[in-house]
């Protein structure tokens, strides 16, 4: 069980082996990405950073998102496959994958975590 200081629930990651991806797919989103993280993305790729840039990243604003893919009617995360239902980067994941479930956004929106994350616990 993993608890984090001013959230008002806990996150059981074993719940993971059966959800099916819901937090990396499901509606459109954006993972924004870094700079020091495109560059962590692209060496565990072994890509140039450039062509990693082209190939997985989109433009929103003046910040870099990773793409999705068109499943169905679900837009997943171009890394998430769901023949291994995991992470195809998940040793170099962004920031804002790695703090899933523990979002400022979802303090005050418990209930509706619960209904994309099967692994949050009350406490």
């Amino acid at each position: 069980m993993i608890k984090e200081d001013g959230y008002p629930y806990a996150f059981d990651p074993s719940a993971c082996a059966g959800c099916g991806g819901r937090c990396c797919t499901g509606e459109s989103g954006n993972i924004f990405v870094s700079p020091d993280e495109i560059r962590a993305l692209a060496g565990a790729l072994a890509m140039e950073e450039a062509d990693f840039r082209r190939t997985y990243l989109e433009k929103r604003g003046y910040k870099f998102s990773l793409k999705e893919k068109i499943v169905g009617m679900s837009h997943d995360c171009i890394f998430f496959d769901r023949e291994t239902n995991g992470c195809g980067v998940y040793t170099a994941r962004p920031l804002q994958c790695r703090t899933f479930p523990f979002w400022e956004y979802y303090k005050t929106r418990v209930d509706e975590l619960k209904r994309e994350c099967p692994g949050i616990v009350d406490v």
